[in-house]
């Protein structure tokens, strides 16, 4: 699985295993038990792959995999890696906060432009929040940069699990 994708901050991937989905979660689920490199937990067909406590950092990943029933013979996996979901989530809001911020006073600055009046600190804001937004893009990109070693043992552990041979980076 390539993890050179500079524009996409979480990357996705699919799988298609010729094996019952039971039987892959099943392997998902003695992983659990049989060592402890990783933490798995499993939630019906959702298998969460992360890190323990004492190796994350800020930036850790996590997988998140899906594994759906095709057939009798078959199933999909659907794997998500991201970061811990109140890192992603703050990530999210600090970006909404700046968009809102941009609209706001965007029209602010529209406003004050349409009635010829001195816009300068409200076109100054708008600029500021393009800036920051950009700014929050480079930091993401950076976070992710700074866990592909973990995203990729992430991806190897689950290939293990699966018996797949592992990812070539």
């Amino acid at each position: 699985m390539p993890l050179s994708n500079d524009i996409v901050l979480r990357p996705r991937f699919k799988i298609e295993i010729p094996r019952y989905n039971e039987a892959v979660l099943s392997d998902f689920q003695n992983a659990k038990a049989t060592q402890s490199d990783f933490i798995v937990i499993r939630v019906e067909e959702h298998v969460f792959i992360k890190f323990p406590k004492h190796k994350q950092k800020f930036w850790s990943p996590q997988l998140h995999l899906e594994i759906n029933s095709v057939d009798e013979n078959s199933c999909v996996i659907r794997g998500l890696f991201g970061p811990n979901p109140t890192v992603w989530t703050l990530f999210m809001f600090l970006h909404f906060l700046v968009a809102g911020l941009f609209i706001a006073f965007g029209i602010w600055t529209y406003t004050n432009w349409s009635l010829e009046q001195n816009f300068t600190l409200q076109a100054s804001v708008t600029i500021l929040m393009v800036l920051l937004w950009v700014t929050l893009y480079f930091i993401g990109s950076f976070g992710k940069a700074s866990s592909i070693n973990e995203m990729r043992a992430l991806n190897n552990f689950m290939h293990d699990i699966l018996g797949h041979k592992k990812s070539p980076n």
